[in-house]
């Protein structure tokens, strides 16, 4: 009986706790992004290609406050994004804040780590 009932307990407070990540988890997705990262490039290209780990990395460090959005601008659906935010180069990194307006604009490869530090400086005013 001893065993019965501890099990039980066990369980509930597994199915307890688990419940607790998922709505926040669920919180935070549909919390409005603080950030939204553009990226435009293309995935034929090759400083393109080096920032998909670091939108990858900011996206996972973030969780809900910075959406990163990738256009290939060297496709049909893609150009009209490049023409849409008057891109030189690719690739080309568009920081929007909560309210669509652009903040920051970067060309060519972005290091995580210098995201990281506009970010702060963006979230600081």
């Amino acid at each position: 009986m001893r065993t019965l009932l501890l099990g039980i307990f066990c369980t509930m407070l597994a199915f307890s706790q688990t419940n607790a990540a998922h709505k926040e988890k669920a919180s935070t997705a549909t919390q409005k992004p603080l950030v939204t990262f553009v990226e435009l490039g293309s995935v034929n290209c090759v400083p393109c290609k080096m920032m998909q780990p670091v939108m990858k990395a900011v996206e996972e460090k973030y969780n809900g406050k910075v959406k990163v959005v990738f256009h290939d601008v060297w496709t049909k659906d893609g150009a009209k994004h490049g023409e849409r935010y008057r891109i030189r180069v690719i690739p080309t990194q568009v920081f929007l804040d909560a309210n669509g307006k652009e903040f920051f604009r970067h060309e060519g490869f972005f290091p995580e780590k210098d995201i990281d530090a506009l970010l702060e400086k963006q979230w600081s005013k």
